[in-house]
């Protein structure tokens, strides 16, 4: 997520190089080069970024028909593509209401235009910035009832935040802030050699020469603190796993992107 400058085609950004690896056309040749870079040092990559759409969708449809949940808050939404958070919702429980929220410009026009609610359910985009918690709230709940289950979407967004102390700041303000029933589901990329980390750093210290907004990958102590750091959360299982073996089928292949869902009790 950006901190809300007008649009750059001429340096990757990482809504545009994501869409490229998951086979979208919403990039630049920039986008194309810096993407083929990373992946050349890091090709796992492009695994990852399938892997993590496609954990989106299985906890989606996890929330909704398992949990029944309603209200979705997707921060960092990056660029539509298919199998929207709204999408898949909205397919179970038409009365569904989602709210993105990311501020790029690129992703704002994108997200007017395509993000269209069911007649019976509300998609609303508001723009604003990970780093400001409150403004999310106060936003989001011109859409959402906060006094209601919400479900808390932060998929590959906490990386951005390069201070980790922060990044926990942020998911306390956010989840203190809804009510018991609530979700957390996440995603973010690990150093951990054991599912193929090791590569992660190299390729975002190129990234972070050469793209926008800089990233960081954390261990997985430092991503589980996101989840153990909140009071009343619990780890719903099978806990922080690959995203790509997340209630997936047997034999899937492990990704260097953790992911978990988690419930306020």
């Amino acid at each position: 997520m950006t901190t809300g400058e007008r649009l750059d085609t001429s340096v990757a950004h990482n809504a545009r190089v994501w869409n490229y690896w998951i086979g979208g056309r919403d990039n630049y040749e920039v986008d194309q080069r810096v993407g083929e870079r990373v992946a050349g040092m890091f090709p796992v990559i492009r695994q990852v970024a399938r892997a993590d759409r496609e954990f989106l969708a299985r906890a989606v449809r996890h929330l909704v028909a398992g949990q029944g949940v309603r209200q979705f808050l997707d921060v960092g939404t990056g660029l539509p593509t298919v199998e929207n958070t709204h999408e898949i919702a909205q397919r179970i429980a038409p009365e569904s209401r989602v709210v993105y929220v990311d501020n790029d410009p690129i992703v704002l026009v994108h997200a007017r235009a395509l993000l269209t609610s069911s007649p019976e359910g509300v998609t609303d985009y508001v723009d604003a910035d990970v780093h400001d918690p409150d403004a999310i709230l106060r936003r989001a709940a011109d859409t959402l009832d906060l006094e209601r289950p919400v479900a808390l979407m932060m998929l590959g967004i906490l990386n951005f935040v390069l201070d980790t102390g922060e990044a926990l700041g942020i998911v306390r303000r956010l989840m203190d802030a809804l009510p018991a029933g609530s979700h957390l589901v996440l995603t973010h990329p690990t150093t951990d050699p054991e599912v193929g980390g090791a590569g992660n750093a190299a390729a975002m210290e190129f990234w972070n020469a050469h793209a926008t907004p800089p990233i960081t990958a954390r261990s997985r102590a430092e991503i589980a603190a996101f989840l153990d750091g909140v009071d009343g959360l619990e780890v719903v299982e099978p806990g922080l796993v690959p995203c790509s073996q997340w209630r997936a089928g047997p034999g899937a292949a492990p990704v260097p992107q953790l992911g978990a869902v988690a419930v306020k009790r």
